[in-house]
């Protein structure tokens, strides 16, 4: 099993249901105590979370910066931090704890610019910290698989990509009523969420899902966004070129009546055609050429709670390696951040890139914009 850790929580305090999730996926690796946080910025809220954690009291803090130098300063401080807050905290909280030289797992998207997201990649290569971003999708069984089998040829060349992600919950925010004080809508905040909603949430989903199947980011992009009156973008779809000329079709919303939560994701190729729903997570479907279609199984395919724990069992395969690959730093052994077997602040830092060049097309009427 190896090194077992001790882990401190940035947010995830009471109704966070991100947090739990986290906390879970960490939980199945079985290698890591949380034992230090800052839940919430209501002090009693706060101190509420830590006691259902049983946090001891002198590791409980008031804000992110205090229990970075703290936990730094610690003989037994924290080997890593999650950060599970909203869009806009996401760069100082991230910064101020690399400063300190604690490694960094991090919510998605990583931050508000490129520059931000270089900046943070900096910042954890001259310090040999390792960072990990929990782009969830990219890390289930399944799409491991799929990497794999791309990666042996089992398709063939890659000719298309055509990748979906819709949801409907920004109707209840446009059309509903009071009894929807659940709905997040500080998405649709530009102060919150940077500049885009939909692809910012749940485009860059699609983008880190493809490129870890395949290994094809995009290179440029035409992209048209709806708003439908809100502040950004809850709608988009956008054509995807990659460096070595393939094309695909990036579809994601957030208005579609009818649709909760569902990423679909297919790869053509010279070969056969690999396809892949987040509906059907433990699935993974190959058609060869010639052939009928193959389904694969994760081994836990049959499990009755799997509906419930699949984000969580993706955030573990997401945690195993990244504390794999920290183990591999203190014991002196230099990791590339570029290779790592987790998604880094690299792809976070390309998918923050591939945001911004959504939105100038948009903005240019469709025009073709680089990432």
């Amino acid at each position: 099993m190896g090194k077992r850790f001790s882990y401190g929580m940035v947010g995830g305090g009471p109704g966070a249901l991100i947090g739990e999730i986290h906390r879970r996926g960490i939980s199945m690796t079985e290698r890591a105590d949380l034992v230090a946080g800052c839940f919430s910025r209501n002090e009693e809220k706060n101190r509420s979370a830590a006691q259902e954690l049983q946090i001891a009291e002198d590791r409980v803090y008031g804000d992110y910066k205090e229990m970075a130098a703290a936990e730094s300063a610690r003989a037994d401080g924290i080997d890593f931090v999650c950060i599970v807050t909203a869009n806009a905290t996401h760069y100082e909280i991230a910064k101020e704890f690399l400063m300190h030289g604690i490694h960094v797992a991090c919510d998605k998207p990583l931050c508000f610019t490129s520059a931000q997201a270089q900046e943070l990649a900096d910042i954890a290569k001259e310090k040999g910290l390792m960072f990990a971003v929990t782009y969830t999708y990219s890390a289930c069984d399944a799409t491991i698989l799929a990497r794999e089998l791309v990666r042996k040829g089992e398709i063939g060349e890659v000719m298309n990509v055509n990748a979906t992600y819709f949801q409907g919950w920004m109707l209840d925010v446009m059309y509903g009523t009071e009894e929807k004080s659940d709905i997040p809508v500080w998405r649709t905040q530009p102060s919150q969420s940077g500049i885009s909603n939909c692809v910012g949430d749940i485009g860059s989903h699609i983008e880190n899902t493809v490129y870890r199947i395949t290994g094809l980011h995009p290179a440029r992009v035409v992209a048209v966004l709806d708003k439908y009156g809100q502040p950004l973008d809850t709608n988009a779809n956008i054509l995807v070129e990659y460096a070595n000329g393939v094309h695909g079709v990036y579809s994601s919303s957030q208005v579609f009546t009818g649709e909760r939560c569902d990423l679909e994701v297919s790869v053509f190729g010279t070969e056969g055609t690999l396809e892949w729903t987040w509906r059907e997570a433990d699935r993974l479907s190959v058609t060869k050429r010639g052939q009928g279609t193959r389904h694969y199984f994760a081994p836990h395919a049959g499990d009755p709670d799997a509906a419930d724990t699949k984000h969580a069992r993706a955030f573990a395969n997401i945690y195993a390696p990244f504390m794999d690959a920290i183990e591999k730093t203190q014991s002196g052994v230099i990791t590339d951040l570029a290779a790592a077997d987790f998604p880094t602040v690299v792809d976070g830092t390309a998918g923050v890139k591939f945001i911004e060049a959504v939105v100038r097309s948009d903005a240019a009427h469709a025009a073709w914009e680089e990432v």
